[in-house]
């Protein structure tokens, strides 16, 4: 066949371009369908839900803090640890390990609280007792203050190795955490007890008298606080008993004088008293 007579190739038919606007609407109709059966949506919503819940939920009352530096900041003032005190180093301080959710989170039963210092290290939390200032104890080559021994081993008797609510304000200049401390004591049906006006009670304490970074948690409590160290005072109990000390202002050496009166002294004297 001549070469003039042979049909002519049709041109390939150009493929149509696809309709953006029709995929699109196409997509949103699936949607819109699948959202208009409430089965294909509710229990994933829920799931997501519980998730968010519970999680929020551990983080505000589940999350165990091992030291200051790890307590959220919005904690401060809103919130309460509750932990076990594994030791007391003074008549106004004490390390915590924190136990959230107590005995329902399983503490004392399913989860044990260390007893080994290896196994506390670094997992506890020093606890400033707020609004009060036992007598000093010996130590740095200075000597103890009268009544500093019967401070120490009356909160070694009332807290250690018991589960306190410490009511946290916050942390101080020793990476310590400043707290109202309670304890349950038996019979466990009473009340708790603010573990540092139990010592001004016991006259074992004086309130704070720091000018600046003092804290009582509130006014209320300052008010109690010293109305309890009035009320021993007059009583002369514990260190208001002393020679000078029972209503006689300047005679008795407060803890706050008593450290400014050591520093004078290793000043003077090159750092050694």
């Amino acid at each position: 066949m001549p070469a003039n007579d042979r049909p002519k190739a049709s041109p390939p038919s150009a493929t149509p371009a696809p309709n953006q606007d029709s995929w699109f609407d196409s997509i949103k109709s699936d949607i819109r369908d699948h959202l208009a059966v409430p089965h294909n949506w509710i229990a994933p919503a829920a799931a997501a839900g519980l998730t968010l819940g519970l999680y929020t939920f551990y983080q505000s009352y589940l999350r165990r803090f091992p030291a200051p530096g790890h307590i959220a900041p919005s904690f401060f003032r809103r919130r309460s640890l509750f932990g076990t005190v594994t030791s007391v180093g003074d008549g106004d301080g004490f390390h915590m390990f924190h136990t959230p959710g107590g005995r329902l989170a399983g503490w004392g039963w399913l989860r044990h609280v260390p007893k080994d210092r290896k196994e506390l290290k670094g997992r506890t939390i020093s606890i400033r007792i707020a609004g009060i200032d036992a007598p000093e104890g010996a130590h740095f080559g200075r000597p103890a203050q009268p009544f500093a021994a019967e401070a120490l081993a009356f909160l070694e008797r009332y807290v250690l190795r018991r589960r306190v609510r410490a009511f946290i304000y916050k942390r101080d200049q020793y990476d310590r955490v400043v707290a109202t401390v309670y304890v349950r004591r038996a019979p466990f049906f009473f009340p708790r007890r603010d573990v540092g006006l139990e010592m001004l009670r016991r006259g074992l304490a004086v309130t704070y008298e720091g000018k600046t970074g003092a804290e009582f948690g509130g006014e209320k409590m300052e008010a109690r606080y010293k109305a309890a160290q009035e009320a021993a005072k007059r009583k002369g109990r514990g260190l208001w008993g002393l020679r000078g000390g029972k209503g006689e202002e300047g005679r008795l050496e407060t803890p706050m004088e008593y450290k400014k009166r050591m520093k004078m002294l290793e000043e003077k004297a090159g750092g050694k008293v």
